[in-house]
């Protein structure tokens, strides 16, 4: 199995203390951040910050998708989702940039071996990047 990962950043005119705050507010802003992509989410617990469980599916593709529950950490300027469901793990990182901040996505797991894995780790982040960027974009709108 090889481990696959995506990775976009965008820069954000808003200080790191209020994007942190955004990123970690799973009530209100992360539902209105996400895509099309991220279907029936819910807060199941918490829903600001540490300790907050989240489930969404994610619709990759048309014929893709991951059933996610992921659990919330955050320590210091990184807000991390990790998937009970697989490997998946999400990282929101965010950096003093000027007067405003650099926000970094890492999303990374442990993809399929053979063939499969190959097209998968070839392929997947591609999208996956796509996604992420938008999610940024969205972010940018609600923070700036």
């Amino acid at each position: 199995m090889a481990q696959v990962s995506a990775s976009s950043s965008i820069q954000v005119a808003a200080a790191p203390e209020a994007v942190l705050t955004a990123l970690a507010d799973y009530e209100t802003v992360r539902p209105r951040i996400l895509t099309e992509h991220y279907r029936d989410y819910r807060v199941i617990s918490g829903g600001r910050g540490d300790g907050t469980v989240v489930h969404w599916i994610l619709q990759a593709t048309e014929k893709r998708q991951r059933d996610v529950q992921a659990t919330v950490s955050v320590k210091g300027s990184t807000v991390t989702e990790t998937d009970a469901n697989s490997t998946l793990v999400t990282t929101y990182s965010v950096v003093p940039n000027g007067t405003g901040s650099t926000v970094v996505v890492l999303t990374q797991w442990k993809g399929a071996g053979g063939v499969k894995g190959f097209f998968e780790k070839t392929f997947a982040p591609l999208g996956l990047r796509k996604i992420q960027q938008q999610v940024l974009e969205n972010l940018k709108k609600e923070v700036d």
